[in-house]
């Protein structure tokens, strides 16, 4: 039996549904559905993006409709043109066996005079966004005053992007007796003040403990320093080649870097940010739909409303300082029953801003595993091998099989396999061969500072123009010299050259191992630094930066670590 039946829906939306594929309602929905169908009143709904808000508000919308009035009788607002095509879109499918129903979107960036035309031919129920809704009213093409019901929905969002001012005026454009049904993730000062100056003895229904804490979302932590993000993030990606995730920046700046040096290093990503044109937007949000971009980078406010599925993923670059926004960015992953990963990269003294978060979200953060580069190459080649396995032979290579056949005669089946490895994984080997585990890395420099330990500054003749970072240094040196990340200090990576720190006791001993070594025809030097005075803390002193590095650093701007700085008057 379908469990929608008890909600009071008519046989023939139940039908809609079943063909859907639902039968078990969400908390959402079985709180709003009955209540709306029921009682002519107005209603605040609580709940996070992905527990099923459309329907709840949908399925009572169709329900109540009347088709045989040709006037537009329903306006539902939302944030942005993808989530208001995504609404038009689910309404219509509600509406499948009402086909004399018409739904009309309205947004920005399209042709205003064709949004016209259609809703003159009727529209019974309006989508908008509420900067085209409000120019469609203003040009007198719309009208609004006897409409019976208008949604609100992701209203905290709306209000977010600075739509107060147009909300007030659609709201003020509709008659006292219509019903409002506003829906949020969140209840702030500004969504509490439209409940209490538009809508009358509102009721309230609300998921929002129950969702947050929602089980198939699983919350994680990497501590990590600034300099590490960008290489921790590429470890995920690179484990789990099947992520389709979501990355979000503080800033467009952070996203533009960010999409640029994952395009340097071969990943399928691109940005989504406020500098985008409409027709780029929709170009981005077109490719990630269809997983064309495994990828994408966004800043809080231009994900805002965005609803695709099948996220696996989302990383946050930076820990949100708002538990809202955590709420948010979280809820793209998980939806409809599956699972997916919510992974904060944040800095190792942001502490109390994560117990923050768990707090009023009660939840519980667990941290991840970084996986290293020897559990990457390990997982790559055999997921390789097992799609060589699974192949289908096509018959067009037949004619081929002798002379192929023939080519690899010498050769066993051992060493066959070795060499379909190492050509089909070159640059991974290459990549991880000498890289450290940065989970070692992290409790490494906690055991250093906590024992103070005597530091050795070094001198190497290579630089950044010789490594991709210094991940890839640190492991050349430990190997060559034969020692440990837990003896490896500082790294100064500059462009020719790199300053770093041993542990005094290997001093002589990586010195002594890069001896006589050449490197592309170059002979490496490794010499002492600064003099090859010994201390504790590692390098000596140096001049304060005017300013940090808003795109990698912890915070985007501001006067937080690693953001910009007031200049000193004089």
């Amino acid at each position: 039996m379908n469990q929608f039946q008890e909600l009071g829906l008519s046989e023939g939306l139940i039908k809609t549904i079943t063909d859907m594929g639902f039968e078990t309602p969400t908390p959402i929905q079985v709180q709003a559905i009955p209540l709306l169908l029921k009682n002519d009143t107005d209603l605040v709904g609580l709940a996070q993006t992905g527990t099923g808000k459309t329907a709840a508000f949908g399925l009572p919308l169709v329900e109540l409709i009347d088709i045989k009035e040709r006037h537009t009788q329903a306006l539902v607002v939302a944030p942005t043109r993808e989530l208001c095509l995504q609404i038009t879109k689910e309404l219509g499918l509600f509406a499948k066996h009402l086909p004399k129903l018409y739904i009309v979107p309205v947004y920005g960036g399209a042709d205003i005079r064709n949004q016209i035309k259609d809703i003159r031919r009727g529209a019974h129920i309006i989508v908008a966004t509420p900067g085209r809704l409000r120019d469609l009213i203003r040009r007198r093409a719309v009208d609004i005053s006897k409409i019976n019901y208008v949604v609100l929905d992701e209203a905290d969002e709306m209000l977010n992007m600075g739509f107060k001012e147009e909300i007030d005026d659609i709201l003020s454009n509709t008659s006292d007796d219509k019903l409002t049904w506003l829906f949020s993730a969140t209840m702030p000062s500004e969504v509490r003040r439209i409940s209490k100056e538009y809508m009358s003895n509102p009721a309230e229904v609300s998921v929002r403990g129950e969702q947050i804490t929602n089980k198939n979302i699983e919350h994680q932590i990497v501590k990590v320093y600034p300099s590490a993000r960008f290489e921790t993030l590429k470890r995920f990606l690179d484990y789990d080649r099947d992520t389709f995730g979501l990355v979000f920046c503080r800033t467009r700046r952070e996203c533009k870097e960010l999409v640029e040096n994952l395009a340097k290093d071969g990943y399928n990503a691109d940005a989504l940010h406020g500098d985008l044109s409409q027709a780029q937007r929709d170009q981005v949000m077109r490719r990630f739909r269809s997983k064309h971009l495994q990828i994408l980078i966004a800043t809080d406010v231009a994900a805002r409303g965005l609803d695709v599925q099948d996220i696996t993923h989302v990383f946050h670059f930076n820990i949100p300082d708002d538990y809202e926004v955590y709420t948010h960015r979280s809820g793209r992953t998980a939806r409809a029953g599956k699972k997916g990963k919510s992974i904060i990269l944040m800095h190792p003294n942001d502490g109390r801003i994560l117990q923050a978060v768990e707090r009023r979200n009660k939840i519980k953060f667990t941290e991840a595993h970084i996986p290293t580069g020897e559990e990457i190459c390990e997982l790559q080649v055999l997921n390789y091998i097992h799609r060589l396995r699974d192949a289908e032979v096509s018959a067009e290579v037949e004619p081929f099989m002798e002379r192929i056949s023939a080519e690899l005669s010498e050769l066993s089946k051992e060493e066959i396999i070795e060499k379909i490895a190492a050509l089909s994984f070159n640059r991974f080997l290459e990549k991880y061969r000498l890289a450290p585990d940065l989970n070692q890395r992290k409790k490494v420099r906690r055991e250093q500072s906590s024992n103070n330990a005597r530091m050795h500054s070094l001198y190497i003749n290579i630089g950044a123009m010789d490594v991709e970072n210094k991940g890839q240094l640190l492991g050349m040196i430990c190997k060559q010299a034969g020692i440990t990340g837990s003896q490896v200090g500082k790294i100064s990576l500059n462009r020719t050259h790199t300053y770093f720190d041993v542990v005094e006791e290997v001093a002589e001993q990586v010195k002594s191992s890069f001896e006589n070594m050449n490197r592309s025809g170059r002979e490496i030097r490794v010499n002492d630094g600064d003099g090859g005075g010994s201390r504790k803390g590692g390098f000596g002193k140096k001049k304060k930066k005017r300013f940090g590095n808003p795109a990698f650093g912890r915070s985007g701007g501001g006067s937080g670590r690693g953001g910009f700085k007031k200049k000193r008057k004089y």
